[in-house]
């Protein structure tokens, strides 16, 4: 065997506990420190408490926070997405289109949607104006921003936000 290979033994080493508790074991180094004994750890007391080493608990719990805000964030844009009081310039129809809609006092997206309920897609092309390629790209504008029309066969005919 090798000599002076083989570290110090001390028999007789202090372990010792951040609740307080000391005893006496065999070790390699001649004072140990731990976090928990079965003197304090909750398995040996019975009560509940969260062992924490170096905040893996508060950053677990941050994350999990963080995820919970991202969630709402995303269901708050997709309730706006589709929003009866968005600006009918959102749907991005042109110029032309918007100024025909606004001289009929159609200014937010609501508005549209209750003409289309009542009266259907008649009652838009009875705008001066606006004509079947216009009515086309005005339901193609609606349905791209997730609004569900009249007719609509996977929406049972409701003209509501999805």
């Amino acid at each position: 065997m090798k000599p002076q290979i083989h570290p110090t033994w001390y028999p007789e080493a202090k372990a010792i506990c951040a609740c307080g508790e000391v005893w006496t074991v065999g070790a390699t180094v001649p004072e140990l420190h731990t976090d928990v004994c079965a003197k304090c750890h909750p398995y040996f007391t019975g009560e509940q408490r969260i062992v924490d080493t170096e905040g893996q608990v508060d950053r677990f719990m941050r994350r999990l926070q963080a995820r919970e805000e991202a969630l709402q964030q995303l269901e708050q844009r997709k309730v706006a997405r589709v929003s009866p009081d968005l600006a009918i310039s959102t749907l991005e129809l042109g110029r032309r289109m918007e100024k025909v809609l606004a001289d009929a006092g159609l200014v937010k997206v609501g508005d549209l949607l209750a003409i289309m309920e009542e009266k259907g897609d008649d009652g838009l092309t009875e705008i001066k104006g606006l004509g079947l390629k216009g009515l086309a790209d005005l339901k193609k504008g609606l349905r791209a921003r997730g609004y569900i029309l009249p007719g609509d066969e996977a929406a049972g005919g409701m003209a509501t936000a999805a």
